[in-house]
């Protein structure tokens, strides 16, 4: 099975979101259980020198864009076993910044024609092209169109992941034509048409074989108008190409027991969890108290993250309530503001960090008790399963991936291994939050818990096998 793995980033060389740790941990997996897996990025200036200076240049192509031709460079590292390449052009990736420019159509066209070119160029051939998000979107329909005639892309499938619906790669129809090599053809519903623009997530869910994205009930979600960000029309008619995968971790880079950034490591010891709780408290200048639960935040600071429902009931819950919370990240101004405020006002029961370290981010992990994530929408999200390898209770809401790998803990019966909550009401949230903290003063309850959340495991293994027997009922 050889599987052609193409994004936008991927750890460890370049990363923005969760995007990059699917890129820099499936191909392993898939690579552990027999695939023959390659990756294709592109090469950002923000790269760290020590990836840079590990390229070799393999070769020199050039790729069609419209009227004329743009110089591709390809470089190349082998990362753990799997073979990298990196679409080198600076007069597109040598910037500042991964995205956010004018010129962001153009430059992910020609991504998307440099792989195409490269593939061309290969003496290997993918069975499988897996596409990664809207910045690969064109490669299926180039597939199906420019390249169709190749004779070695006969009997290749594309299956295209979304990580996110809500960023689609929507620009003017002028880019069809004068990037794209397209007529005005290409401007229909079951092609690139939206409201008048073009959409290169729309083009792949069109022209891919397989649709997948990163939870089973995101997948039913984004079905529904709610959800659908305008192309949930689409996915009805796809439906059956359209499963959902929940995401998986590295339980070895995340693992409490050898994690250097931790004061002390530990496997099941709810003593030593304790001991880091306690040693991040003197660290943020909060009280040194073991008995009090500590709520931990490691999140973007945005509405889909559910801050305007943490901003509605924050203040009740520090004024009313004995417990401490620590949050870390980046994010809207709206909310980077609300909650230095509430820091203002509850320094005893608050650290807001308004940055984002990676050392720091395992260091909540593993002090916290409970970890809050009252999200809007989540395709499937990683704090939670960070948070369960960390033997941190979740509290989350009962959608997309949150609602596949948490469930609510019930007192009767003594099974699950979180809280959640069902409607994004910041009420309804408020009250799970104070179920939870009622609960950690229950110690034969918390232990209960805690044993079910050692036993949650969401390694890449299982979500590996899955991707691979699509692959094959796609080959059958």
């Amino acid at each position: 099975m050889k599987v052609l793995m193409v994004g936008s980033e991927c750890t460890p060389f370049i990363k923005t979101g969760g995007l990059a740790d699917v890129l820099g941990t499936l191909p392993q997996a898939l690579k552990t259980q027999g695939a023959d897996v390659r990756v294709i990025l592109p090469k950002y200036e923000m790269m760290d020198d020590k990836w840079k200076m590990q390229l070799g240049h393999v070769q020199e192509l050039e790729a069609p864009m419209g009227w004329r031709n743009q110089y591709v460079g390809i470089e190349y590292i082998e990362y753990e076993g799997i073979p990298v390449y990196f679409i080198d052009n600076e007069y597109y990736f040598k910037r500042s910044n991964l995205y956010g420019y004018d010129d962001e159509a153009e430059r992910f066209v020609f991504f998307n024609r440099a792989v195409m070119e490269l593939m061309v160029s290969w003496d290997w051939t993918p069975d499988v092209l897996h596409c990664h998000d809207w910045q690969t979107g064109l490669l299926p329909v180039f597939l199906h169109t420019h390249y169709k005639d190749v004779e070695k892309f006969q009997g290749m499938k594309t299956v295209f992941t979304i990580h996110n619906l809500k960023y689609q790669g929507i620009y003017a129809q002028s880019v069809l034509h004068d990037l794209m090599d397209f007529d005005e053809g290409m401007m229909r519903d079951d092609a690139f048409e939206f409201f008048g623009n073009i959409n290169f997530m729309k083009g792949a869910l069109n022209y891919a074989d397989f649709i997948t994205t990163v939870s089973e009930t995101y997948a039913e979600e984004i079905q529904t108008p709610y959800y659908g960000e305008n192309l949930d029309g689409v996915l009805r008619k796809r439906s059956n190409e359209l499963v959902g995968i929940v995401n998986g971790i590295d339980d070895q880079n995340y693992n409490p027991m050898k994690d250097e950034a931790l004061a002390f490591p530990y496997r099941s010891s709810l003593i030593k969890k304790a001991q880091n709780k306690m040693w991040l408290q003197e660290q943020l200048g909060l009280p040194v108290r073991k008995d009090v639960p500590m709520i931990g935040i490691v999140s973007r600071l945005v509405e889909q993250k559910g801050f305007d429902l943490i901003g509605r009931v924050i203040d009740e819950l520090l004024y009313h309530d004995d417990v401490q919370m620590v949050v870390l990240g980046t994010g809207e101004y709206q909310y980077e503001q609300m909650l230095q405020w509430v820091q203002d006002r509850h320094p005893d029961k608050m650290s807001t960090n308004i940055r984002f370290s990676e050392p720091f981010s395992r260091q909540i992990y593993a002090a916290s008790d409970l970890f809050l994530m009252p999200s809007r929408f989540e395709p499937c999200g990683i704090g939670q399963l960070i948070a369960l390898r960390y033997m941190t209770a979740p509290i989350v809401r009962e959608t997309g991936g949150l609602k596949d790998t948490v469930e609510s803990y019930d007192e009767d019966t003594g099974e699950g291994n979180g809280f959640t909550f069902t409607h994004y009401n910041a009420h309804d949230m408020l009250y799970t939050i104070r179920r939870a903290i009622a609960l950690y003063h229950e110690p034969a309850s918390w232990q209960k818990l805690t044993k079910n959340i050692c036993k949650s495991k969401f390694t890449w293994k299982k979500s590996a096998s899955q991707y691979l027997d699509l692959y094959r009922t796609m080959l059958e």
